[in-house]
């Protein structure tokens, strides 16, 4: 039998009703039998990275952050592209994490949705890899022209992305179950 898994949801979105944030709540509700989905959309909360507080006085907020991190099973991060790169609050995050473990070996999910997004595509995977965290070209996926996919209601509006979200969650959670069961 299968262990549930729980799995991080990092939207990278800066904006409230994002479609990044509508992705992350179907991906929940899609597969509550094989994980728990604690989506984090809140990223312009953590306070602005300083270098003299990544190990020394760390705010309590990221030492809280650090801990969801380093419990959980995997992470998604669903993420748009802005002026052709990540945006600033999820870069944030990351380097808040970058002196640490806690994204070492860490199965991860990747998903840029976006008018293009190719750019901050390629630029997040280039960072997950270089913080070492467990990542296969199936547990990417590069969603372009987001808003004709994703309706105002939050609801997922084209079946070809439907299709390639199902694949990429039943990616993930073969990966997440093949790395956690090796590290047991």
């Amino acid at each position: 039998m299968i262990k549930i898994k729980n799995i991080i949801g990092i939207c990278g979105s800066a904006s409230r009703n994002s479609a990044n944030l509508s992705i992350l709540k179907w991906i929940s509700e899609l597969d509550k039998v094989n994980f728990n989905l604690e989506i984090v959309n809140d990223l312009t909360e953590l306070p602005h990275f300083k270098t003299e507080l990544t190990d020394k006085n760390v705010p309590e907020q990221i030492i809280d952050f650090r801990n969801k991190i380093e419990n959980a099973d995997g992470i998604i991060i669903c993420t748009p592209e802005y002026v052709f790169s990540i945006p600033s609050g999820l870069k944030n995050m990351i380097e808040w994490c970058v002196s640490t473990t806690v994204l070492s070996n860490k199965p991860i999910g990747l998903i840029t949705a976006s008018a293009s997004g190719e750019k901050a595509h390629e630029e997040l995977k280039l960072i997950m890899e270089t913080v070492q965290t467990k990542f296969t070209d199936e547990t990417t996926l590069l969603i372009q022209g987001i808003k004709g996919k994703v309706g105002k209601n939050g609801k997922i509006s084209d079946k070809k992305t439907e299709a390639e979200l199902k694949k990429f969650v039943e990616s993930f959670e073969k990966w997440t179950e093949m790395l956690t069961a090796n590290t047991l």
